[in-house]
């Protein structure tokens, strides 16, 4: 169902190519618009869905996914280009590799389906990537010159709030997995 939050979603997956275009083509502050574009339409679908109570089952599969999208693909590009540390990036794509692995295994083996909902180390890990990706992109479009500490302290909490929801969503996953065997 199509409907305006899922809409806003679907914006933000349309966004990503452009804002990855942008990004490599070394266009740094079109590609901060359009990121904090998508962004904004992260926080405008959930809050449109709740006010209006137009939630749905595709809008519950389509946020992570856009959300995921967006961010992974920016943690790429910016770990390629330099921008952020590698091991950073490696963190981010690791978690989430292990995550949707882990649904993906979920959704074969299990008779009922495992939960997609997000938990609040999850709800934490989005925004301390976005605002590191944002703090990045800031510096990079020149307009804030963000401090070498700066950028460490957000480095250092966006990859211990990462490895701490990915712990947490693997150990939740197996509970499920256990009390389903």
């Amino acid at each position: 169902m199509l409907n305006i939050p899922n809409a806003l979603t679907f914006l933000r997956i349309l966004a990503v190519p452009l804002f990855l275009s942008l990004l490599a083509d070394g266009r740094y502050q079109p590609a901060l618009i359009v990121f904090a574009l998508a962004g904004l339409t992260d926080a405008l679908d959930g809050a449109v869905a709740r006010l209006t109570d137009t939630r749905t089952e595709l809008g519950s599969y389509l946020d992570p996914f856009a959300d995921k999208l967006l961010l992974v693909s920016a943690f790429i590009t910016l770990g390629i280009i330099g921008s952020i540390p590698a091991p950073l990036m490696i963190t981010v794509i690791v978690r989430d590799v292990v995550i949707m692995g882990g649904y993906l295994f979920a959704a074969t083996v299990m008779e009922e389906a495992m939960s997609m909902s997000p938990t609040i180390w999850g709800k934490v890990t989005t925004f301390t990537q976005l605002v590191t990706v944002a703090l990045v992109l800031v510096d990079m479009a020149g307009w804030l010159a963000v401090p070498t500490e700066t950028f460490m302290a957000a480095f250092i909490i966006t990859a211990v709030a990462t490895v701490v929801s990915g712990v947490h969503y693997v150990a939740f996953g197996v509970r499920q997995y256990q009390a389903e065997s």
